[in-house]
């Protein structure tokens, strides 16, 4: 297949961590030719979707295992394949990606995951179609009702409803301290939604990052350990990973809500799970794949891969 992988910038690559570029070396090993374009080198003419793209080749003297052909246009309909691979944060840049993608869609490119549903499955309000499991939850820009709900739960998480990486994540305890002051910033003065959901205390053990492949979870997960910061598990924030296989609980959320990812084209998608609760689900660009592989070969990748791959030839009969 050819294949087109839509990301950040490739200087910010960090190769041991890298979830793209795992999946890159895999397609690589697999046979197929791949290339790379940024959201900053699409465009639309005449209803056609096209790219500024650089063809990948394997090249084991560069940092990243890859060297960069040179750029040049290409129709995307020329793809067999495209992974949306951009980090959030999810704004209007990221919405017109999204509408150039979906025309490529239309024109027979199979996109992973499907743009619309990029667009209409808020990585933090998606979670609001599974209430069976998740603890206590608001999405609102009302700090009345925000303020009630601290009442009522006493201890509280707060965040944006478009971050990631644990930014701008508050805890309020039964203290309420600086709740007001808080909600003005989070909300905008009232203007913008956010999250609140009650804390859980289960956090201690860690924020598990399940990882979905066509609706059915991976076996093991990533339990993200706070350390510095007991509200925020995230890698990024300082958390430690530990890889463990799924519990029970688990396996009921992943039951939950695999059908609803399914029938919607999100084929590759990371769970957040903290004690027996489901906290969000990331759509766009999900990692981990370094971190559980490290420790349990599991073929994640190749997984991701061999599904695309399938999908490729049932199109192509």
């Amino acid at each position: 297949m050819k294949i087109g992988m839509l990301m950040d910038a490739w200087e910010g690559i960090k190769p041991y961590k890298d979830t793209s570029l795992a999946i890159l070396e895999v397609a690589a090993q697999r046979g197929h030719e791949l290339y790379y374009f940024q959201g900053q080198d699409l465009a639309v003419r005449d209803g056609i979707a096209e790219a500024r793209v650089e063809q990948l080749h394997r090249n084991t003297q560069e940092a990243t295992g890859f060297s960069r052909g040179e750029s040049r246009p290409m129709a995307l309909a020329e793809l067999d394949a495209i992974l949306m691979r951009k980090d959030p944060p999810f704004d209007l840049d990221y919405i017109y990606m999204t509408y150039a993608l979906e025309l490529a869609e239309r024109q027979g490119v199979q996109v992973l995951n499907r743009p619309a549903s990029l667009r209409d499955c808020n990585e933090k309000f998606f979670i609001s179609q599974f209430p069976q499991c998740c603890a206590p939850t608001l999405m609102t820009a009302d700090a009345r009702l925000l303020k009630d709900f601290h009442a009522e739960h006493g201890d509280i998480i707060l965040k944006p409803l478009d971050g990631m990486g644990g930014q701008g994540i508050f805890r309020v305890a039964g203290d309420a301290l600086n709740l007001a002051s808080i909600l003005e910033m989070l909300t905008a003065m009232g203007r913008t939604p956010i999250m609140a959901q009650r804390f859980i205390p289960a956090i201690i053990d860690g924020d598990k990052r399940i990882l979905m492949i066509d609706g059915e979870p991976v076996s093991h997960a990533l339990a993200r350990i706070p350390k510095a910061d007991p509200t925020r598990g995230n890698l990024a924030a300082g958390g430690v990973g530990r890889v463990q296989a799924l519990s029970e609980r688990d396996r009921w959320i992943c039951s939950e809500v695999g059908p609803e990812l399914k029938k919607r084209g999100l084929r590759f998608v990371g769970i957040d799970v903290i004690g027996d609760f489901l906290t969000e689900i990331n759509v766009t660009s999900p990692t981990c794949v370094r971190e559980i592989e490290a420790v349990v070969p599991l073929g994640i990748a190749a997984k991701l891969l061999v599904s695309m791959e399938v999908v490729h030839a049932s199109s192509r009969t």
